[in-house]
């Protein structure tokens, strides 16, 4: 009776998070980002073409999606943050794009509250509560994930992995798209896997 209570529990939530999806153009692989101004959850602003020169990772973030919750619980979202900012090459972004009021928003110091708490390593969490850069990006779910090469390209988008269901970490047999990409472009290679669909929860877009 428990394990049903929580899969219906779960079950809930999961249809909560993916209710009232925008229906948006999905911006174009391969094509040159456009540069944009954000604050940070210490009110410091910054703008995507300081960081030319670097890789730019963006990580869509809703600490009370499950489907973000499984993946800073495994440490997964955490360990993949410190591996690829570790060389100084790469900035990290995470961007919350939930508005006033709906599920997901936070405080920049509520934010960085939950860095703290879950032992997050992202270069900055971005404030973004009009939807103006994930409405820019395009972006869907949390989490979803882009990444931007030196050049200011973007040469990725789509979901952290194939493990939809969460039933592959455990056993660690999923493929990481983002870590793939990234050796890839450490490589000299370009992304075999450049567009994947994301999963996770319909980002709560102000309406």
């Amino acid at each position: 009776m428990t394990l049903m209570i929580k899969t219906l529990a779960l079950s809930a939530t999961a249809a909560l998070c993916f209710a009232g999806t925008t229906a948006q153009a999905k911006i174009a692989t391969g094509s040159s980002v456009a540069d944009m101004s954000v604050v940070d959850s210490n009110g410091k602003t910054h703008k995507l073409s300081d960081f030319a020169g670097k890789k730019v990772i963006l990580e869509w973030t809703n600490h009370q999606c499950p489907y973000v919750v499984r993946h800073y619980e495994s440490k997964n979202m955490q360990d993949l943050q410190k591996s690829a900012t570790a060389n100084g090459d790469t900035v990290w972004l995470s961007v919350i794009s939930s508005g006033p009021g709906l599920q997901g928003y936070v405080s920049g110091e509520k934010a960085n509250k939950l860095t703290v708490k879950r032992d997050a390593a992202p270069t900055a969490v971005i404030m973004d509560p009009e939807g103006t850069m994930g409405q820019s990006f395009s972006a869907k779910t949390t989490p979803h994930m882009y990444i931007i090469d030196e050049n200011q390209t973007l040469v990725y988008q789509g979901g952290i992995d194939d493990d939809r269901n969460g039933r592959k970490l455990a056993a660690g047999t999923e493929v990481n798209y983002v870590e793939a990409a990234l050796a890839d472009l450490a490589a000299g290679r370009t992304v075999a896997e450049a567009n994947t669909p994301p999963y996770g929860c319909s980002i709560k877009y102000k309406s």
